[in-house]
């Protein structure tokens, strides 16, 4: 139960590490893991000059080996699953990372059962020799089923963390500044990249005005319409959304399109020919339709 306080602690400390940490000096767990992994290393070179020299079988370099190897999967262990680290230092393939060393730990823990319940079965070794393992093997597989637990949550963090990071970038890409100089014009051109709004592009400007206005994006024409063909205008591919440019959602409309750069056209008042109203009309300006005959 070496590792079970500190885990639970841990596990409520991803919620609460959002802020950055500065780096923090080896703690004593840490110097003896390294010490640890050290002697194995050590021990490793020394069966594998006694198994050369056949003062020792095998199967005492593949066990320091094994011992080596759950020294090195520890480690990793104690930095992922029960340590604490900020949310924004976190990664997919530090879970991957920290659930594959669990499991690689129980697969060890279970192949040495194994091999000891036939040395039992032989009468090499008591049967209460058994034990000791098999407890170990419950702590590793307790290990195993929490390191699932927090991969889980440690992916829903990163998503929500993610999605944080966006709607702080759209947020600035759509901030809206006062303006005091637009109502002395009748219209605004932002020419843009020159395109047509796409569909999916559509899309996401209802649903982000949508999450901004709780309400949907109030579009008078998308594409053409009888009032159109009246003012003589080719308006396929274009939309028209009635809101007055100078108001909070009209603001928001044009610093959105800008940040995409898609052009637009900003209608302060109805204009004789062109508007018959205050709107924004989303793409390149609409060309004159001409008549077949």
């Amino acid at each position: 139960m070496r590792y079970v306080c500190v885990l639970l602690i841990s596990l409520s400390g991803l919620l609460l590490s959002g802020q950055s940490v500065g780096p923090n000096p080896p703690s004593e767990l840490q110097v003896l893991q390294s010490r640890e992994i050290q002697l194995a290393k050590q021990e490793i070179e020394r069966v594998t000059d006694l198994v050369n020299a056949g003062a020792l079988p095998r199967i005492r370099l593949e066990e320091a080996e094994q011992k080596l190897a759950d020294a090195q999967d520890e480690v990793i262990l104690s930095r992922t699953l029960y340590g604490e680290m900020p949310v924004k230092n976190l990664t997919e393939e530090m879970a991957d990372e920290m659930v594959a060393a669990a499991q690689r730990r129980v697969e060890r823990q279970t192949k040495k059962i194994e091999e000891t319940q036939k040395l039992i079965t032989q009468g090499v070794l008591p049967q209460v020799a058994i034990n000791p393992l098999q407890d170990e093997l419950q702590m590793r597989t307790m290990n195993l089923n929490l390191a699932h637990s927090r991969a889980k949550l440690m992916g829903e963090l990163i998503a929500l963390n993610r999605y944080e990071l966006s709607m702080k970038a759209l947020q600035a890409a759509t901030h809206v500044e006062p303006y005091t100089d637009y109502t002395m014009h009748s219209m605004v051109h932002y020419s843009g990249n020159g395109m047509l709004l796409g569909t999916n592009d559509l899309h996401q400007l209802e649903t982000s005005f949508a999450k901004r206005f709780e309400h949907p994006l109030p579009i008078s024409a998308d594409g053409q319409t009888a009032t159109h063909n009246v003012l003589g205008f080719d308006h396929r591919g274009r939309v028209d959304v009635a809101v007055n440019p100078t108001d909070p959602e009209g603001m928001w409309l044009r610093h959105y399109l800008e940040a995409k750069g898609v052009p637009y056209y900003a209608f302060m008042r109805a204009i004789p020919g062109k508007a018959t109203g205050a709107h924004i009309h989303i793409g390149p300006g609409s060309m004159k339709l001409h008549n077949a005959d």
